[in-house]
């Protein structure tokens, strides 16, 4: 259930003027919208660089002068991993469409999300789906923006009316990072050792394999904020998505990397999803021009089997589909309860065609329904 109906940010007009090719995580930039058409052009920027002992601390500030018609406006969050990913969109769009390398002939529009707003509470807490797309699909709906660039993990299993998300970027690597100053692994971890987590997915396979640690549950933020707070000693470790580190050039904070035998990673890890309004042709062909089928498909698998399971923030659920060697479909799907007491397996094997793996996602999670019983997931 959403916490409440928001709306758009405040706007305050400013212009992404990074190359793609630019690290942007040494940019990390405010929460800001700017509504319409116009896209600013920046007369002087400049980037303070302000680093703790960690180095994890990164900020930008950008002047903004005249202003120019956009073809297409994106929407994203205003985190550095969203930014990161609203960026290599347009460097993708830009590599295929020359009309787009124009100068402002893409404007970036960052919206603050339910999820970006309330920190101080765990996702289970403020519960409901869309926590982190609901005003980005409201600005899509009504007409501000005109693509939206997502975390496709983020992306409930319906969509609203009106919009379609025809296109996957290639996915990046799904695994999970481990990330600690003292120690290489979770099986190194002392005894009694905090690890940080916002994900019930993570909480319960952690504490299935290694019962003797315990788990900060309201450990939120973005990657910077995450990394601030182990450097601060507020947890032992924590875990972050391997995708989002590389894709902000990030990796070096890794201890090391999970498998998936040990994290089975989220329904979607890893994958960007774009997504516009149903009656934009001129989009959609856009977007068909970027879409990678393969990882379409895998996340077709993965979403199907999470909307069997009716998957909430209470519930701990991790899905991956991929191609095989042979070509064909491997899907391995898991439930835990929360406490990571009791964790349920199952796996498929089938051809990689969308409605058979869309069957396979749906029957895997029909299966794990029915081992699961009533009560599983306790509330």
């Amino acid at each position: 259930m959403d916490i409440a109906s928001s709306s758009l940010c405040q706007a305050h007009k400013i212009s992404l003027t990074r190359q793609p090719s630019s690290p942007v995580n040494s940019c990390s930039l405010g929460s800001v919208s700017v509504i319409g058409f116009s896209l600013p052009q920046i007369s002087s920027a400049k980037c303070l660089r302000k680093r703790s002992s960690s180095g994890f601390v990164r900020a930008c500030v950008a002047v903004e002068q005249k202003t120019r018609t956009a073809i297409i406006r994106i929407g994203t969050r205003g985190s550095p991993l969203a930014l990161a990913q609203a960026y290599e969109t347009r460097s993708k769009l830009q590599a295929i469409h020359p009309e787009l390398t124009q100068d402002g002939a893409i404007h970036i529009e960052i919206i603050k999300t339910t999820g970006d707003k309330i920190l101080s509470q765990p996702l289970a807490d403020i519960g409901g789906k869309g926590l982190f797309t609901k005003e980005i699909d409201e600005a899509l709906i009504n007409g501000h923006i005109d693509i939206a660039v997502h975390s496709m993990k983020d992306v409930p299993t319906y969509l609203p009316e009106k919009t379609v998300l025809p296109c996957n970027l290639v996915r990046e690597d799904v695994r999970d990072a481990f990330i600690c100053l003292t120690a290489a692994s979770l099986a190194d971890l002392p005894a009694g050792s905090v690890v940080g987590t916002a994900s019930l997915r993570r909480k319960s396979q952690i504490l299935h394999k290694y019962p003797s640690l315990a788990v900060e549950e309201n450990f939120r933020g973005n990657v910077q904020t995450r990394l601030s707070k182990l450097q601060g000693g507020k947890v032992h470790a924590t875990l972050l998505a391997l995708a989002g580190l590389k894709r902000l050039s990030m990796t070096e904070n890794v201890a090391s990397i999970l498998s998936l035998d040990d994290m089975l990673p989220a329904v979607a890890q890893g994958a960007i999803g774009i997504a516009c309004r149903t009656d934009d042709d001129k989009m959609a062909n856009y977007l068909a021009s970027l879409n990678h089928e393969e990882t379409r498909l895998a996340v077709a698998c993965e979403r199907a089997f999470l909307e069997t399971l009716d998957g909430s923030c209470r519930t701990p659920i991790a899905g991956y589909a991929a191609k095989d060697e042979e070509g064909n479909c491997y899907f391995r799907g898991l439930v835990a309860s929360p406490d990571g007491t009791r964790v349920l397996e199952t796996s498929r094997k089938g051809p990689y065609v969308f409605e058979d793996m869309v069957k396979m996602g749906k029957d895997a999670g029909q299966e794990l329904l029915s081992r699961a019983g009533p009560g599983f997931f306790g509330n």
